[in-house]
């Protein structure tokens, strides 16, 4: 079949798609874009200049090349990587594409910030957790999209709100949504439906839930967890202190209330649920996320907080019915945006940069986003979507998704800050430790706070 040019290839791809936002920030409503003013703007070569001009022929290509794309996704989603892969490359005549699995979003990002600091090495575009989207842009790490959308139209306002400003630095367009989730809280039906246990829709409801989820032997070890708190992350359990009103960094910028009342209580109730063998705490080790699946898949653990992005490998792996819940909330039920945004390096050339904008174009276009959102536990990322066929025909393949689809209002961006992920550091070594080993709650969560804020104004 004769291949299509660039050209075509870009209208084919300007397609729509599903949903958006998430939360976050020191309101736990969304605290986008929260560096001081007065940061250096994310983006081109030359940051602190208005973008060129929107003049489509600036970002043709017109010479055979070929790019590398870095990305995070493990080997159950090869077989889709590779195949998208390929399709783009037969799609089109310049371009060929070259995938490198480089590992976690962390791993990523070390190598990325590492290859910018040395200015070769680069790929010509990479997927990047969404929280290190502020930290990009204000080491002008990223190009800035805008004259590349306005001079290929690309319909960026299909993508929902909260999507769009997540993929922003100081209002700049310096990254686009790919592989959306959010957490959810994955249980098995068949036993709660069989056992009578209510689902908590609320943090107060948490006490009943661990104590008739949890399953006790006749020594009083623990059979059966009520749940498992990932730590190894601090997104999984973020949500807990933003619904209760904890700023994890306040309006200020340069301080936090993790070492507060409020967030102090909570901390002690996680550890009093540990203490009692109704949870345990993952820790931060390169395992733990594994161990966590295979607990609740071998029906160690009722539910397991995770992704929602992991939905397709716990039901081909499950012998039960795997349902989904929007996690417990307090005076509010906010979640956060979850996954990852794709972003051309600003110093690559301009070639490669317009190789990386046509095949970034098709990794976000409608048809890409629902193989994604069909193959994986990813969701549809475009607002058209939710009033299409494939909408409809993903919710009766996937029906535990309507918990999503019915709280889409309440996923917001992830709170940035180019300081966060120092911040998420700390925090996270400080829970494994305090969690784990014991120790004195409110010593800790002091000390924790207080190194956070040194960190936080010396950002």
């Amino acid at each position: 079949m004769k291949k299509r040019s660039v050209a075509l290839c870009l209208a084919v791809v300007m397609a729509a798609e599903t949903l958006g936002g998430c939360s976050g920030g020191s309101t736990g409503k969304a605290a986008v874009n929260s560096d001081a003013a007065g940061t250096a703007a994310a983006g081109s070569e030359s940051a602190g200049t208005e973008p060129a001009a929107a003049d489509p022929s600036m970002y043709e290509v017109t010479e055979p090349i070929t790019i590398k794309w870095w990305h995070s996704l493990e080997d159950q989603y090869s077989d889709t990587v590779n195949q998208i892969v390929e399709d783009f490359n037969n799609s089109q005549d310049l371009i060929t594409v070259e995938a490198e699995y480089v590992g976690s979003y962390a791993k990523t990002n070390e190598a990325l910030v590492a290859a910018h600091a040395a200015g070769t090495g680069l790929p010509a575009i990479t997927v990047a957790n969404t929280p290190y989207v502020a930290e990009y842009g204000a080491g002008g790490l990223t190009e800035d999209l805008t004259p590349y959308i306005e001079a290929s139209g690309y319909d960026i306002e299909d993508f929902g709100d909260g999507m769009i400003l997540a993929a922003q630095y100081e209002g700049k367009q310096v990254s686009l949504p790919f592989l959306i989730s959010t957490q959810i809280l994955f249980y098995n039906k068949d036993l709660t439906d069989e056992l009578g246990i209510k689902i908590p829709t609320t943090w107060e409801e948490m006490d009943t839930f661990m104590q008739e989820g949890t399953q006790k032997a006749a020594d009083g070890s623990t059979e059966r967890y009520a749940t498992i708190i990932p730590g190894w992350d601090q997104w999984y359990y973020e949500t807990f202190y933003l619904n209760q009103g904890v700023n994890i960094i306040n309006d200020d910028q340069i301080s936090t209330d993790l070492g507060d009342e409020t967030a102090v209580q909570i901390a002690e109730k996680i550890q009093e649920w540990c203490d009692n063998g109704y949870t345990y705490w993952t820790g931060t080790a390169d395992d733990a996320s594994s161990n966590m699946r295979q607990n609740f898949i071998s029906g160690k653990a009722l539910s397991v907080v995770h992704t929602t992005s992991l939905y397709n490998t716990y039901v081909d792996q499950c012998d039960f019915e795997v349902g989904m819940a929007w996690l417990p909330g307090g005076d509010t039920r906010n979640q956060e945006i979850g996954g990852c945004v794709l972003l051309i390096p600003a110093k690559n050339d301009q070639a490669t940069k317009n190789a990386a904008w046509q095949f970034l174009q098709y990794l976000c276009s409608k048809d890409v986003n629902m193989t994604w959102a069909e193959g994986t536990g990813y969701m549809p990322t475009r607002k058209s979507v939710l009033e299409t066929e494939e909408g409809k025909e993903f919710l009766e393949k996937k029906p535990a998704f309507q918990a999503i689809f019915d709280n889409l209002d309440l996923i917001y961006p992830r709170i940035q800050h180019k300081a966060w992920s120092q911040l998420a550091t700390i925090w996270k070594n400080s829970m494994a430790e305090v969690m784990i080993e014991g120790g004195d709650v409110p010593a800790a969560m002091e000390e924790m706070a207080d190194e956070i804020n040194d960190v936080l104004e010396d950002s």
